[in-house]
């Protein structure tokens, strides 16, 4: 922090600085960023040469670790991080709770003379010993088996977490597995998935004629969404503490229809709240690099730079957890739910993915002439088959119970899944498969036409925010996941099967007598078998919804649908063959996953259930009753009691409706709390709960726009919108 107070103060009160300052602020923002992080950098000042060449194999090219190494790997990082105020380490895990975990351990041992000292030895920064029996196992582990173990990795660097009352933590993150060997976390899979996809690319690329590339890296670059409102309206909606979002609430006056919102000024408490997310993001070693208004009110957006994908997931958690904490620390709450507020856009992640070559190549730049870029045309045919094929199993990725309220609600992506290809791209692809010649537009620029400006290079595809899949100059832009969700999961799947895809076109090639020939051949035959997963249209519409059935391609509406793809047999021959997940691993996930939306849901009910009895009701009858009380006395006097009446009788069906809806919610809801099959109870939930508190909704919302405000019991959407 005295680094970013130095910084303001070499821009002078006015906020302007001289050139001098200015490249003090650099070179303070150079050396602040990372400052928590036992980075590269850091290693090569702290390790012998020799230690540090060692784990750098580690490290590039997987090579075991050697506990001697790993000794003096420990001690420097526990040197490091006493000096900077550490007391305290731990193995940081991701559970199939989709959130983190840690067990905090101090560095401190006894010494004979009963004083102590400060270790940290290799074996522990290796490996740890968490509890498992209490995370889920979808059936893995037995509730008495508790013994799991943390696998230290190196390939993501330690870090240093500080908390509001200043305590500090080395932060060593990790695998998590069971004491048979099975995966419990989401980790585990997207390692396994990233050396899958990085052994195929390697084949296709030495098939092409690459010599020198000898590792590929699957590379993200994960948007956040999220929304921020006041602290003090949180604490009054039990809806929001426990779920995550409004279960009621009308429209406020005004919702996002002016468009006013999106790139908008940012307001100053706002900016302070940004100001500092930054601060604690860099020290981290996150790249987070934009930030703005989103669409709706109250909702903005954090994007940072491309990481390798197990380092953007662990950001990525870190980015969540972190928002969550600084949004606090300025009395606000920050929302990570796809649909806090109905009625407005709700919260994504844009995963943008693409693969990167050890020696500096970006496996998707299409380059000024795509129809000549052979390698180029190679992986994108690979994305065409595996999203073509395995459409059901990104949809499973991308499934949760917030994603079931935004998906096709004309404000993120249909749960159709579609390639977004661009029109130059597509016509080169159509030309191919048709056999024709196909040919680029080249380098061209975009005209204004106003003399003071410049011409523009102009992209060689549009953009389409409206695509669930899409191309979007040098990567694929997946707009589908969930703003919650680690990106941990749709990363694993996406991985696996493009490593599915490169492995036949591998093979194919291998065995190829004509490269070239056979490689014209593979896009040709992606195109004709595959190309039906091309759309450049308004994924929105409803035509689309009918072209896409045509074309034979799923619309899978709700998790419970989703997670099917991820309980058969193709499913569990295309993961194991992989060695990402065993057949055992991707059924315990099936089970996680449909008694987490069976929990969300029923949390949502219980919610929805306490505040109709202990604030609407109770809040609907005493006004009735001051209203029965005033009519009484106009009537007394002789004065007009129509509207009044009229009100009150408005007013009472509504609540006698939603006295009923609310006993029929806890009726449907004790139904499903007996059903005891995880697929069953998941369908109960999903097809009677979610119905009853939809409609029970409806009264209460009506119920709200009848009431004077200063008697409605909970903070309005305006209030929480727009009051900051």
């Amino acid at each position: 922090m005295a680094i970013l107070q130095e910084i303001s103060r070499t821009t002078g009160s006015n906020g302007h600085g001289s050139s001098k300052n200015s490249s003090k602020i650099e070179q303070n923002l150079t050396r602040f960023f990372g400052s928590n992080v036992f980075s590269e950098r850091t290693m090569k000042e702290r390790l012998p040469k020799e230690i540090y060449v060692e784990l750098s194999k580690t490290i590039q090219k997987g090579l075991t670790l050697t506990l001697d190494v790993a000794n003096v790997v420990a001690n420097a990082m526990k040197d490091w991080a006493i000096e900077k105020g550490a007391t305290h380490y731990t193995h940081w895990f991701q559970p199939l709770t989709g959130k983190t975990a840690e067990k905090h351990d101090s560095f401190i041992s006894p010494t004979a003379d009963g004083g102590i000292i400060m270790e940290f030895s290799g074996k522990q920064l290796i490996k740890g010993e968490p509890d498992a029996s209490s995370f889920p196992s979808g059936g893995l582990r037995a509730t008495f088996e508790a013994r799991g173990y943390t696998a230290w990795d190196c390939t993501s660097p330690a870090f240093l977490k500080e908390d509001g009352s200043g305590n500090v933590t080395l932060c060593i993150p990790t695998a998590f597995c069971s004491y048979t060997g099975e995966a419990l976390d989401k980790k585990t899979p997207l390692l396994r998935s990233m050396e899958a996809i990085s052994r195929q690319a390697v084949r296709v690329l030495k098939a092409l004629g690459n010599k020198t590339t000898q590792k590929v890296t699957a590379t993200v670059g994960p948007e956040q969404e999220y929304f921020l409102i006041d602290k003090k309206y949180y604490d009054q909606r039990i809806d929001l503490i426990a779920s995550g979002r409004t279960l009621f609430g009308s429209p406020a006056p005004k919702g996002q229809e002016l468009e006013d919102q999106y790139f908008g000024p940012i307001k100053d408490r706002i900016s302070a709240f940004m100001k500092d997310l930054d601060t604690e993001l860099w020290k981290m070693g996150v790249l987070a690099k934009t930030k703005h208004n989103e669409v709706a009110p109250a909702q903005f957006e954090m994007a940072p730079i491309f990481s390798t994908t197990n380092i953007a997931a662990d950001h990525n958690q870190l980015v969540m957890e972190t928002m969550q904490k600084v949004a606090l620390r300025h009395d606000l709450v920050c929302l990570l739910h796809e649909k806090p507020f109905q009625g407005v856009n709700g919260s994504g992640k844009h995963n943008n993915w693409s693969l990167a070559t050890d020696d500096g190549h970006n496996l998707l730049e299409p380059g000024i002439t795509p129809h000549e870029n052979e390698q180029f045309l190679i992986f994108l045919s690979a994305l065409i088959i595996a999203v073509d094929k395995h459409s059901d199993k990104l949809r499973a990725g991308a499934a949760n119970t917030g994603n079931d309220l935004r998906l096709g609600a004309n404000e993120a992506p249909p749960a159709i899944i579609s390639i977004f290809m661009g029109e130059e791209l597509t016509e080169i692809l159509e030309a191919i498969e048709k056999g024709k010649a196909a040919k680029s537009k080249g380098e061209h620029f975009l005209h204004i036409g106003v003399d003071s400006l410049p011409p523009l290079p102009k992209d060689n595809t549009d953009r389409n925010r409206t695509s669930p899949f899409a191309f979007t100059g040098n990567k694929f832009e997946f707009r589908m996941v969930p703003s919650s969700l680690s990106i941990s999961g749709p990363n694993t799947v996406l991985n696996t099967i493009v490593s599915e895809s490169l492995d036949e076109i591998a093979t194919r090639l291998e065995k190829a007598k004509d490269i070239n020939k056979e490689a014209a051949t593979i896009v040709r035959d992606a195109m004709k078998k595959h190309g039906r997963v091309i759309f450049n249209g308004n994924n929105y519409s409803e035509d689309w919804v009918k072209e896409a059935k045509k074309r034979g391609l799923p619309n899978i509406r709700n998790t419970v649908d989703a997670l099917a793809a991820m309980a058969t047999e193709e499913a569990e021959k295309l993961f194991s063959k992989y060695k990402v997940l065993s057949k055992e691993e991707i059924h315990s996930r099936y089970e996680i996953y449909l008694e987490k939306y069976a929990k969300d849901i029923n949390i949502e009910a219980q919610a929805a259930i306490n505040m109709t009895r202990r604030l609407f009701i109770p809040a609907v009858i005493c006004f009735t009753n001051s209203l029965a009380e005033a009519i009484g006395n106009l009537k007394a006097v002789s004065a007009p009691v129509s509207v009044q009446k009229e009100l009150l009788t408005k007013i009472s069906v509504l609540l006698d409706s939603a006295s009923n809806k609310v006993a029929d919610l806890e009726t449907v809801t004790k139904k499903a709390q007996t059903t005891h099959e995880a697929k069953a109870k998941a369908i109960v939930y999903r097809d009677k709960v979610v119905i009853a508190m939809n409609d029970l909704r409806q009264d209460i919302d009506t119920l709200e726009t009848l009431l004077p405000a200063s008697k409605w019991p909970v903070p309005t959407y305006a209030d929480m919108l727009f009051k900051f």
